[in-house]
């Protein structure tokens, strides 16, 4: 699995979604997001969220959200890691 913050973190790839999730909500909690807004990209990446994440990445290859951080979109993207 890849993630990334798009303007605050790198790429980063992982071997398991698990650890790719746990990477992304260490990653969105330290960004200066609303109560709202934190309340819901929390439901769409916490661990409860693991299973439709897996499924939406079987068939889409990719989950994406974006957080607002004043004026200013970041993209969020979880996408499975290519092969080498």
């Amino acid at each position: 699995m890849t993630v990334e913050i798009v303007g605050f973190t790198e790429p980063a790839t992982f071997a398991s979604l698990f650890d790719a999730l746990d990477v992304l909500r260490v990653g969105l909690a330290v960004l200066p997001l609303d109560a709202d807004q934190a309340a819901c990209l929390a439901g769409q990446f916490g661990p409860w969220a693991a299973g439709e994440i897996a499924h939406r990445l079987y068939y889409f290859g990719a989950v994406g959200a974006v957080a607002f951080v004043g004026l200013d979109a970041h993209p969020i993207y979880l996408r499975r890691a290519a092969l080498e």
